[in-house]
């Protein structure tokens, strides 16, 4: 037996003889367990899912002895839409949501990947393997659950009332919501990565109970029970100031009021995450790099010297002088990293291949260099960029009296 009955009491966990299987009616027809002074003539009807068939009393014997740990074990579940996973890990697919007040029944202990916590540390507790009343089994982390006995205590199911299916909270729920301005980073194509690897963000924090405001000038954290319906495409998280209105499919307002001001925050979902709106960026980068290496690698000019653009991404520059102290600081040895993380402002684009920086990495101070540049058939043209001429990674305009310097690509290679 999986699941205890009341009426006759029966255990979970207990050894009952089967008579019948009707899986037209999705149920077994049993008898009670031998040594309860029961009448063997009495049969009753388990649900499909509430009874494991073994075959044999021998086997039936093994396999209670193993589940006697668990056998009287049962989970109330304290946070409304709790999941419940294919396998013991957060980022295993759901099979199941929990409603708040649910009883679900502990089949087994098992050891998975913990789900991380707002400070970054991983949450307190265990993965348990449990089953529904329903008969759907699968694995849910007991941070969120209160374990008991039954034989300890008495706990009313679903105390709380039903909580009816809300399809738009579900899909909230499933999406991840970044910060606005990451948007506007993917609409104008101009993708600042040290930002968006910080993953500003709004987390409702469903699993954890735990809703998180992450951005540059705020954190903010609201522990809560429950989700509720606040009027039209609005919810609030209970017992916190904590509202969320969907202003559309992909845009979502998070509001909450401290002291007498309003805060509202609004966030986006994007269609690609995050982690892949990164490496496509790195992968144009680098092919945007590739194009300079695979026109060189070498370039040489007989006033600036020579720079060697390396597969890794470094260059190396030799013969510089006439540069330093102006452009390149003397404390250098003209090695460095080719960052190719500029934009150019689209008044400008007509008349440049692009920009990047040059970041002598043996200098703490002054080590990085902007350009704009122009590559072509004969060699890299650079035209220096002043460091107030540079806005979000973009190139908005250029110094008044340019410094431009021309390499020939070296034939000899």
């Amino acid at each position: 037996m999986l699941w205890s009955t009341e009426n006759p009491p029966v255990d979970s966990g207990a050894i009952l003889p089967v008579y019948i299987k009707s899986n037209i009616e999705k149920k077994w027809v049993v008898g009670l367990p031998e040594g309860t002074g029961a009448d063997k003539n009495i049969k009753i009807e388990v649900p499909l899912t509430q009874l494991e068939y073994i075959g044999s009393r021998k086997k039936a014997e093994i396999w209670a002895n193993d589940f006697s740990p668990y056998a009287l074990l049962y989970a109330e579940n304290l946070q409304d839409r709790l999941p419940i996973r294919e396998g013991p890990d957060n980022n295993s697919r759901q099979v199941y949501r929990l409603r708040l007040g649910e009883i679900i029944k502990i089949m087994d202990h098992t050891r998975g990947i913990p789900p991380i916590s707002t400070t970054g540390d991983p949450l307190p507790g265990e993965w348990y393997r449990v089953m529904t009343n329903d008969g759907i089994i699968g694995y849910c982390f007991s941070y969120r659950l209160r374990i008991f006995n039954q034989n300890d205590e008495s706990v009313q199911t679903a105390s709380l009332g039903e909580i009816a299916p809300d399809p738009e909270l579900e899909n909230i729920l499933s999406r991840t919501w970044s910060m606005e301005s990451y948007l506007q980073m993917v609409n104008s194509r101009r993708i600042d990565i040290p930002e968006l690897e910080r993953k500003y963000r709004f987390d409702p924090g469903y699993e954890t109970g735990v809703a998180r405001i992450i951005l540059p000038e705020i954190e903010r954290q609201f522990s809560y029970n429950r989700i509720l319906p606040d009027g039209e495409r609005a919810w609030i998280f209970e017992d916190t100031p904590l509202q969320m209105v969907l202003r559309n499919n992909t845009t979502l307002a998070v509001i909450f009021n401290e002291g007498a001001q309003r805060h509202t925050y609004v966030f986006v979902s994007l269609s690609n995450s995050v982690d892949d709106i990164i490496l496509q960026e790195n992968a144009r980068r680098e092919n945007q790099f590739l194009m300079i290496y695979d026109q060189g690698p070498v370039f040489t000019s007989g006033s600036y010297g020579s720079i060697t653009f390396l597969q890794t991404g470094d260059f190396i520059w030799t013969g510089y002088d006439l540069l330093v102290p102006q452009v390149i600081s003397a404390q250098t040895n003209g090695q460095g990293r080719v960052e190719m993380d500029l934009y150019i402002a689209p008044s400008l684009e007509n008349r440049y291949s692009g920009a990047f920086s040059f970041n002598f990495t043996d200098i703490r101070q002054n080590g990085e260099i902007y350009f704009m540049y122009i590559l072509d058939d004969q060699g890299l043209r650079l035209e220096v960029v002043p460091a107030f001429g540079i806005e979000n990674n973009t190139v908005t305009r250029r110094d008044a009296s340019p410094t431009v310097l021309y390499f020939y690509r070296d034939s000899s290679l």
